[in-house]
């Protein structure tokens, strides 16, 4: 049996690419229809204005308007912000903003005490290994004069043994 699937793995391998290659192919975009404009959804209802993002409802003259942005807020001559609706029809523009506002200064407010109190902890840290630090700095001085004062008496020692002691720290050596 000499053909093209002589193993199960090949048959496998081969099954496997045609699927890959069959699906990339079904899966193609299809353009999507291009946006119907704002102002050809006027006196319609808010919902079908808003479907388009682009869109801004004004709820008293029932328009749907372009968003204009050319200003971040839409300006009052085009639709006051308490009748304007952008995004959801439940929510007016200025509550929108208000609470996107507040939304965002509980966040700037968050993050910056999140700082303060790294920093803060990291200064206490830093206390703490100060207070470590100056701790072995005396424990390793105490180490250092009792080893100065051992010495100190092994020399005497050795002085008295061989009879060049002084009597007076101040004297000496050779008035002896």
């Amino acid at each position: 049996m000499s053909g093209l699937f002589t193993s199960p793995a090949s048959f496998l391998a081969l099954f496997s690419c045609w699927a890959l290659i069959s699906a990339a192919e079904a899966q193609t975009p299809t353009p999507s229809p291009a946006p119907v404009p704002c102002s050809l959804k006027s006196n319609t209802s808010c919902d079908e204005c808003l479907q388009n993002v682009a869109c801004l409802w004004c709820i008293p003259t029932r328009q749907c308007i372009d968003y204009p942005v050319k200003s971040i807020l839409p300006p009052n001559s085009v639709c006051p912000l308490n009748d304007a609706r952008w995004g959801v029809c439940w929510v007016n523009f200025q509550i929108l903003i208000i609470s996107m506002s507040v939304l965002a200064g509980i966040i700037i407010l968050a993050v910056l005490v999140c700082c303060f109190c790294c920093c803060k902890c990291e200064r206490i840290g830093n206390k703490s290994e100060d207070a470590q630090v100056a701790r072995q700095t005396r424990a390793r001085k105490a180490r250092q004069k009792t080893r100065r004062t051992e010495m100190q008496l092994r020399h005497d020692e050795i002085r008295q043994k061989y009879g060049v002691a002084k009597d007076n720290p101040y004297a000496r050596m050779d008035d002896h």
